[in-house]
């Protein structure tokens, strides 16, 4: 899906005082104690979750205050950090771009229920899309969902949604939308593919444009041998929905693109055999 740097992960150590170094493609970092600071998390295609993550980690223990700025504002780091509060950690701000972490001696155990998986309920909800089926997911969170759900409802999936349930209803006279993937809360990169797959079902062009990987289009190929018409232009792809998709033998070649091959296989007339499914054990149960 393009390069994944952790230059930004590496710098936010160092803002705490650990001396790290890079050698023989082994990452050595030592401290006898962390020290808060002020970070910067901000990186060319917008902040890094796992950076923050791990920033947020660290500096629970370190001496003093850390305050990180252009913090990811995904949910899953406002879930990490009501866990760790709920360890003895003194967490602000978590789900807004500055979070400030005052530093502890020590934590404690807790128990916490982790969140439902979005990337996962929007793979499920688009499965009922692509199918014309009627479809409930239980147990979610439809807030973390706010931007592919919008843009469901413009494509003119019928919904009903409510606290934490999804009803993916069938649906007549779908429109093509166009989509940019952003940093939360915008739409999630790792439902781009998914969505790729509705707009093939849907008469007219949706142009898909990635904003966080560099080449995240890798199924595109595979989804061509299923007669998809689809052209990649620089960071976009012009999606010509509304024709038929026929069962193939086709690769997957990550994590959300074996999703949507699955998706695609669903939809599509005749048998669809999808290669290398361990990318999808590695995020789908």
């Amino acid at each position: 899906i393009g390069a994944r740097p952790i230059d930004l992960h590496l710098k936010g150590m160092r803002d705490l005082g650990a001396k790290v170094r890079v050698n023989a493609g082994y990452v050595h970092a030592k401290a006898d104690r962390l020290t808060g600071g002020e970070s910067f998390l901000g990186g060319r295609c917008g902040p890094t979750v796992l950076g923050t993550a791990n920033l947020m980690m660290a500096a629970t223990l370190a001496q003093g205050t850390t305050i990180v700025h252009s913090a990811a504002c995904e949910p899953e780091i406002e879930d990490l950090a009501n866990f760790l509060i709920a360890m003895g950690a003194k967490i602000t701000g978590a789900g807004s771009p500055t979070i400030t972490i005052q530093g502890v001696r020590k934590l404690r155990g807790a128990e916490h229920r982790v969140i439902p998986d979005r990337i996962e309920a929007a793979t499920y909800a688009l499965a009922g899309a692509v199918t014309n089926g009627d479809v409930t997911l239980k147990s979610c969170n439809p807030s973390h969902l706010s931007a592919v759900l919008d843009k469901m409802r413009e494509a003119g999936i019928r919904l009903d949604v409510g606290r934490n349930s999804i009803r993916v209803k069938p649906s007549k006279n779908l429109s093509s939308v166009d989509i940019t993937t952003m940093p939360h809360a915008g739409f999630p990169t790792d439902v781009q593919a998914q969505m790729m797959v509705l707009m093939l079902k849907t008469p007219g062009i949706s142009i898909i444009t990635e904003r966080i990987f560099e080449s995240r289009f890798m199924h595109v190929n595979e989804l061509s041998r299923m007669g998809a018409d689809i052209s990649i232009e620089g960071p976009s792809a012009i999606v010509k929905g509304g024709q038929p998709l026929s069962g193939a033998d086709v690769m997957a070649s990550d994590l959300r693109a074996s999703a949507a091959l699955v998706l695609a296989g669903l939809a599509a007339k005749g048998t669809t055999r999808v290669n290398r499914v361990y990318h999808i054990d590695r995020g789908y149960e």
